[in-house]
């Protein structure tokens, strides 16, 4: 197969489209810091990381840098004391978010067939 003539920074020529999305979204948290900034709007850097149980600071801060490199989410600072940080989608981050809304609901539909597979069998008669 041959390689589209788009790069990132991070990867080599993508095989196909769904490998230059997936590069984008890679990691646990990407794609849960787009679901949080796109159903609360401006979030602080405190309140996303209160909206992702289990993320650690660390993490956080590398996927905010790469999702901003790649343009999907904007990053403001206010020059006031104490120093204030916002994160809002930009109009890139909010398309990607679109196309993951599928994927969501497909996820959804998932973890009930999984529920239901779970659930204990009825007794007999």
């Amino acid at each position: 197969m041959e390689g589209l003539m788009a790069t990132s920074a991070r990867r080599g020529p993508y095989v196909c489209g769904i490998d230059a999305g997936m590069d984008v979204v890679s990691g646990k948290w990407k794609s849960l810091v787009l679901w949080e900034l796109n159903n609360h709007g401006t979030r602080r850097f405190g309140e996303l990381r209160r909206g992702l149980p289990g993320v650690s600071e660390k993490m956080l801060i590398q996927h905010l840098r790469e999702m901003e490199a790649d343009g999907l989410i904007h990053r403001e600072v206010y020059r006031e004391v104490p120093p204030r940080v916002e994160y809002s989608l930009t109009e890139h981050g909010t398309s990607l978010n679109e196309a993951l809304r599928s994927l969501g609901e497909w996820g959804k539909r998932r973890c009930e067939r999984l529920a239901a597979e779970d659930a204990p069998a009825p007794a007999p008669a």
